[in-house]
């Protein structure tokens, strides 16, 4: 790997700092564009799509592991020596608690000291790191991994391939792959006080404000919604339905226009507005908790459990883990997800098929085990048998298969809903199902832990329609250090400022200065930037 230049870029964007340090030349030749001889040690001949892999001799790989409080890394989880036995490979883990990823991330990235697999990246995270070569352009290595091809090809998943694509036409973040596109977040309500209040499970956004509207008039004192997640889930989830992205889901500062063919900066956008509007209502009216933006998860639940509160953000696990459980103490108390309520842009999902998945350092591609190590990745993060192990464990140790291939846990070892109060926990005790490895697969294997009760809720959801993907939009070398300049003060501006908005400190009549406050940040000149990008990208590639 040669340098062209170095150059030192300091940037603090939203939670991490990144600096961009060094460009890599992209002239050298053979597969992926490098020449892989002298890189194939511990590789594998003729690995292909439906092999195990196993190194030829033993390989190390580092990896920055996001450790979760609730299921803290334990270094003899059976996952460790699992994967070493099936793969002649140890892993060597750099842990970074939930709390500090992102900024620990972008560390690490910087110091040019970043372990092999960065874990853990949300497609759009990696697009600061692209210009400074510190990432690993993945694209340029697909022949070295057989089982994310044929997912890619089965799946038909280019499309999403191509939302990550680069000003150069190559990506750098190998994503989880879904087969389907699929919803998880949404409301959950205290059902049992919607059937004694004659409530019906509300369908829509202003069905939710009429619902919890009436559960206030019945409880003065109380805040039905008071909501976890920091209020980043809620705006996520809703923030589709109103044809825009906020919370969890405001990655990047634009949303594309559909109808005008061209990116708008999302802050600004009458969708956006609209948003922030009916979030403002329920706090104004007493109907949302203004903490649900502030407080601790174990807060928001507590409130929850204790009937303070009638509905809070949930997934398939919290509602199991966190809320029924903690129900004990109200005498028939029941809880249960609503399908996603539609919004002003309709009865709609977000259409995307990739997950959080995985940077690989720029570094990698010198070790004489390279091609190995992408053997390896390929195997764990994208083969059937790779993902049923991450997300299952081993057969005949933590699950069993009858003889239609179902799965079932192991009558010791509890997951979510499955064999509540076992002395074992797959998570805790075993480091399956984990956050790390493994995001999505085929839709058979995502389901085969949700509950009679989830599987409804996926069978509901599948009825929606799927929103469209946006366009590629790249940016150059040189624009994305300009635009690294705008993008983290606009993006932190309209997070302050939403928050602002909703909580009431700052008055919705002041909307068209805020405007023109982002206009002096710089956001006139960086669309600018992005629609450039985009037609240049368009005009290129078709």
């Amino acid at each position: 790997m040669r340098t062209k230049w170095k150059r030192t870029l300091l940037t603090l964007v939203a939670g991490s700092l990144v600096v961009g340090t060094a460009a890599c030349s992209d002239d050298s030749t053979g597969a992926g564009g490098v020449d892989l001889e002298g890189k194939k040690v511990a590789a594998m001949a003729d690995y292909k799509a439906g092999d195990q892999f196993k190194a030829t001799e033993p390989l190390d790989v580092s990896l920055l592991y996001l450790d979760q409080a609730h299921y803290p890394l334990k270094n003899d989880w059976l996952l460790w020596s699992e994967i070493t036995s099936r793969t002649n490979v140890k892993i060597q883990p750099t842990v970074v608690p939930y709390s500090d990823y992102d900024q620990k991330r972008g560390l690490v990235i910087s110091s040019g000291n970043a372990p092999t697999i960065i874990s853990k990246t949300y497609p759009g995270q990696e697009e600061p790191f692209v210009s400074s070569g510190a990432i690993l352009p993945v694209s340029d290595y697909l022949d070295l991994m057989p089982h994310f091809k044929e997912k890619i090809e089965k799946w038909k998943l280019q499309p999403e391939l191509n939302t990550l694509r680069q000003a150069d036409g190559k990506f750098y973040l190998l994503p989880g792959v879904h087969e389907a596109v699929w919803q998880d977040y949404t409301l959950a309500f205290r059902t049992d006080e919607l059937t004694r209040l004659g409530l019906s499970a509300p369908k829509n956004w202003d069905e939710v404000y009429t619902v919890l509207k009436a559960i206030k008039a019945a409880h003065p004192d109380s805040y039905p919604l008071s909501d976890r997640f920091e209020g980043k889930a809620i705006l996520n989830y809703a923030g589709q339905t109103f044809g825009t992205q906020a919370g969890w889901g405001y990655v990047k500062n634009t949303t594309w226009n559909e109808s005008g063919q061209k990116f708008d900066f999302t802050g600004v956008t009458p969708e956006y507005k609209q948003l922030i509007e009916y979030f403002r209502k329920l706090v104004a009216e007493g109907l949302m908790d203004p903490e649900s933006f502030t407080q601790k998860d174990d807060a928001a639940i507590q409130k929850f459990a204790s009937g303070k509160s009638f509905a809070i953000s949930s997934n398939a696990q919290t509602i199991i883990n966190d809320y029924r459980p903690n129900l004990g103490n109200i005498p028939g108390a029941t809880v249960a997800k609503i399908p996603l309520p539609a919004g002003p842009k309709g009865d709609v999902i977000r259409g995307q098929r990739t997950e959080n998945g995985i940077m690989i350092s720029a570094k990698a591609v010198e070790s004489d085990k390279f091609v190995a190590t992408m053997q390896f990745i390929d195997w764990l993060w994208y083969s059937d048998k790779g993902q049923e192990f991450a997300k299952w464990g081993v057969e005949g140790t933590t699950f069993e298969k009858d003889a239609s291939g179902k799965r079932k846990l192991k009558p010791e070892v509890a997951f979510g809903g499955m064999n509540v109060g076992a002395a074992k926990n797959l998570q805790r005790d075993f480091g399956f199902s984990g956050g790390v490895f493994a995001y999505g697969g085929p839709t058979e294997l995502l389901q085969s832990t949700f509950t009679e009760e989830e599987i409804a809720f996926q069978k509901t959801m599948a009825n929606k329609k799927v929103l469209p993907l946006a366009p590629p939009a790249p940016f150059d070398e040189l624009e994305r250090e300009r635009a690294t300049l705008w993008e983290t003060p606009l993006k932190d501006f309209v997070l302050q400022s939403t928050l602002q908005f909703i909580l009431g400190s700052r008055d919705m009549s002041t909307w068209d200065a805020y405007v023109k406050e982002l206009d002096a940040k710089g956001m006139t000149e960086y669309m600018e930037l992005v629609n450039s990008a985009y037609k240049r990208y368009k005009e290129k590639n078709g």
